[in-house]
């Protein structure tokens, strides 16, 4: 929402992406095959769509809450897929009260906007 690497769309299709990739698996389950092996590999997937969107600045790690976020949206479209759409909307309303919850609380307490970033710029200034 406020120009991050990921966005509502961004979001939108990892979610979607998710749940047609485990109900195709779904769909193809024989006594031969074993569909939680896919769920398996679109973690290691969204683990390497994640890598993609952290990013080393100046020895600062950047993205990191951008990554867990794909996870989590990953693992949202698994349980549209598999538990049921009212657990997959609960999560995600946990996930958005969570990631909104964290900005309200660094906007109005100073001591979580000093992130790693402030303190290792200080650290190499010597103080």
């Amino acid at each position: 929402m406020r120009g991050k690497p990921v966005g509502i769309r961004t979001s939108s299709m990892i979610v979607l992406g998710t749940y047609i990739f485990i109900a195709a698996g779904a769909a193809v389950q024989s006594e031969s095959s074993d569909p939680s092996r896919i769920i398996g590999q679109v973690v290691t997937g969204v683990g390497f769509l994640g890598a993609g969107v952290m990013l080393s600045k100046e020895g600062v790690i950047m993205g990191v809450t951008s990554a867990a976020t794909i996870w989590a949206l990953a693992a949202i479209g698994v349980c549209v897929a598999v538990v049921s759409a009212s657990v997959a909307v609960k999560f995600s309303i946990l996930i958005v009260l969570i990631l909104a919850g964290m900005d309200f609380a660094e906007h109005y307490f100073s001591a979580l906007r000093r992130g790693v970033g402030t303190k290792i710029k200080a650290w190499r200034r010597g103080g």
